[in-house]
């Protein structure tokens, strides 16, 4: 079997697995609809949510690879309607609105920025810093839970299942980047792997029950990782 085979086969895994982990949210917004409250849970990896696939979504426009515009594509869409539903639920509307406006508007600012880039190298290498430093964000967003886990001695705060295909799919997409050598799939992802790791460390460290569902924001902040 050739290289591009198996490209094209690690391609349709990377996009499916990430586009399955993106379906999490929907379990989510439907405790929300369930209980008619976001409770006390954050709309902020919604939003980040949106804001990482969007600008992603851009990166795989001026790069041409359809893998990479297919999972955004569906990822934009899917955190955009989970936002909406968090929006409908929350008391905090203001301030929720407050974040998914300053999101949107680095999204408007960096797409105005790509449009009217004439070099498309400079226009790629900027779309790429972006999308890392954006991931880079999103990836710190659980390193509080980290610290937290390693202050109590204990992982079962920690939502394992996810962590573990988090950790899957971050090496999917870092493989995949090597294969058609794109330097910024390939630090996002690395990083991804890295933190993944972290994680999956703590339940050998603190071996404990494995906790199967986490507190009820935690899955999203670790999904964005290609």
């Amino acid at each position: 079997m050739g290289e591009v085979s198996w490209l094209d086969i690690l391609s349709t895994a990377a996009v499916s697995t990430t586009v399955l982990q993106f379906l999490t949210g929907s379990i989510i917004c439907y405790k929300y609809i369930q209980k008619k409250s976001t409770g006390d849970s954050s709309g902020f990896p919604f939003i980040c949510g949106f804001l990482s696939c969007s600008l992603w979504l851009t990166y795989g426009k001026l790069t041409n690879e359809k893998s990479v515009v297919i999972v955004n594509t569906a990822g934009s869409m899917l955190f955009l309607l989970y936002s909406v539903v968090y929006y409908v639920f929350t008391v905090t509307k203001s301030s929720f609105l407050k974040q998914f406006f300053m999101s949107l508007l680095t999204l408007l600012l960096t797409i105005g920025y790509v449009q009217y880039e004439n070099e498309l190298e400079k226009a790629i290498q900027v779309m790429g810093l972006v999308c890392c430093f954006v991931t880079v964000l999103f990836f710190a967003a659980p390193l509080t839970m980290l610290l937290h886990v390693i202050k109590i001695k204990n992982a079962e705060s920690l939502p394992f299942p996810l962590i573990l295909s988090s950790f899957f799919v971050s090496l999917e997409w870092f493989i995949y980047g090597c294969l058609i050598k794109d330097t910024f799939l390939q630090i996002t992802n690395f990083l991804g792997c890295l933190l993944s790791g972290a994680q999956l460390l703590l339940f050998v460290i603190y071996p404990s029950r494995i906790n199967y569902g986490g507190p009820m924001y935690k899955p999203l902040d670790q999904s964005i990782v290609f």
